[in-house]
């Protein structure tokens, strides 16, 4: 199809396209519950009302079921990035495996234990509390579209075959066209056990379930507005009260930390995806995506797409935009240019579904870190605990990392603590407009190498070498 012509088709694809996160609309969306009014204690307060926060809470009951527990949440309970992402469910806990290797070497074996026994606590919760995400335990593919990159997965996977990761299965084109059937397929690499799928809405809903069960008290449209030392704990103020606390573990993820110092290790980037109308049995078929794994490419600038419950494919991914100052805003929430180029791409990889139309368009922000993984620390003698920078990978390894909060809010060294992952931090951001000019020289430099065969510039090479190598 002509240039023009594929334009003109992919706009009139989103002509109907609702500008909200498919997940949150979904019609078994709790109530809202009240906000916080006059004064509260507790002995752990958590702030985010998204995984980070719901699994903190939920596992401190469990941990200790007589410990009382509040939580808060600015808005509504999963509606940002924990109701908008696309429901990937990693055991990676350092952003895949390539970021594990290159960063923690020494660790990554222990580093992917530790994330398998995650995702199988994960599915053992789900289970347990009647938790209805749609959680499916699929297995993800990562496709090479360019010839350069079946080189690299073919490299990268006989590498981890030498360190003993025998769990993934290098594709042919032929192979990897059998699971899923897109003439833009050169190969893949598949790890049938790694990731599930799942409704993220839903999983934060029932997370938030599962919480009151469990007697933790939450508060919905409840900002923490400041954090102090009061006595032997501290005291948090919301608009209309305040909760004093013998400890505080902090979820706010890409919202400005209640902790400063920890702010310039974050910078917000947007994302956006689509969703497609349900397809029918003879649109799934000329797609042959039986097995219902997720998918994503291999190019710096990256697809990730997948089949919800109702056989829609979410497809995102690509454009990751940087506003500068790091500003957040809710008309950035939106991106009409991103989404027909992503429109594009989606009939440029399935041109089987030609006429198929996107029922919903939408994006939110993601904390992103100069290392791709969670960081961890702990502020104001110990009695305070934070976890951010999951990069987009958090569906999973927030549970992780709500278990590191603990540990560290405990005193007590343990597995996880002891990690040098969690024990060491990322490079911060440098002060505008070095962050403008260095994020956007990076994202230049990546689409470049896309278009040239996966060549890195200097700018990349150097980058790689401080420990910034980026991708989408």
């Amino acid at each position: 199809m002509a240039p023009a012509a594929m334009r003109t088709s992919a706009a009139r694809s989103l002509s109907e396209a609702r500008p909200v996160s498919f997940w949150l609309e979904d019609p078994g969306k709790p109530a809202t519950l009240p906000a916080l009014t006059g004064d509260e204690t507790c002995d752990l307060l958590v702030i985010g009302g998204g995984y980070s926060g719901l699994w903190t809470a939920l596992l401190a009951k469990e941990r200790d079921p007589q410990r009382d527990v509040v939580l808060i949440e600015g808005h509504e309970v999963g509606w940002a990035a924990s109701g908008r992402n696309g429901g990937f469910c990693a055991a990676s806990l350092t952003h895949g495996l390539a970021n594990g290797i290159a960063r923690w070497p020494g660790e990554i074996q222990k580093l992917e234990q530790l994330g398998e026994q995650n995702l199988d606590a994960i599915e053992e919760t789900v289970a347990r509390y009647g938790i209805d995400c749609d959680f499916e335990r699929t297995g993800e593919i990562d496709v090479a579209t360019q010839p350069h990159q079946v080189e690299e997965l073919r490299e990268f996977h006989s590498e981890i075959s030498e360190l003993g990761f025998t769990g993934l299965e290098f594709l042919d084109r032929d192979q990897v066209r059998k699971e899923v059937d897109s003439p833009t397929f050169l190969g893949g690499l598949h790890d049938p056990r790694g990731v599930a799928m799942l409704h993220p809405a839903k999983l934060a809903w029932g997370l938030k379930r599962a919480c009151l069960d469990l007697g933790v008290r939450i508060y919905e449209r409840t900002r923490g507005l400041d954090l102090v030392g009061a006595g032997a704990g501290m005291a948090v103020r919301t608009p209309y009260g305040r909760i004093r606390a013998r400890h505080v573990a902090l979820g706010t993820n890409i919202f400005p930390s209640l902790v400063k110092r920890v702010r310039p290790y974050t910078v917000p980037v947007y994302d956006y995806a689509l969703m497609t109308e349900p397809l029918s049995a003879d649109q799934l078929a000329s797609i042959g995506w039986k097995n219902r794994q997720g998918l994503g490419d291999s190019a710096n600038q990256f697809h990730y797409f997948r089949i919800t419950a109702d056989n829609r494919i979410l497809w995102g991914g690509y454009d990751a935009i940087y506003p500068y100052g790091g500003r957040m805003s809710a008309d950035l929430d939106h991106g009409p240019a991103t989404y027909l180029k992503l429109a594009e791409h989606f009939f440029t990889a399935f041109p089987q579904l030609a006429g198929v139309n996107f029922s919903h368009a939408w994006g939110g922000a993601i904390d992103t870190c100069s290392r791709f993984s969670a960081f961890f620390g702990t502020a104001h003698g110990g009695k305070v605990s934070y976890a951010a920078g999951y990069t987009g990978l958090g569906v999973g390894a927030t549970r992780f990392g709500a278990d590191v909060m603990l540990d560290l809010l405990s005193g007590v060294r343990t597995e996880r603590t002891a990690l040098e992952m969690v024990r060491t931090k990322p490079l911060p951001f440098p002060p505008e407009p070095f962050a403008w000019a260095g994020i956007g020289l990076t994202k230049w430099s990546l689409a470049r190498s896309d278009a040239q065969g996966g060549r890195r510039n200097l700018w990349l090479k150097a980058m790689d070498k401080v420990g910034l190598g980026f991708d989408s």
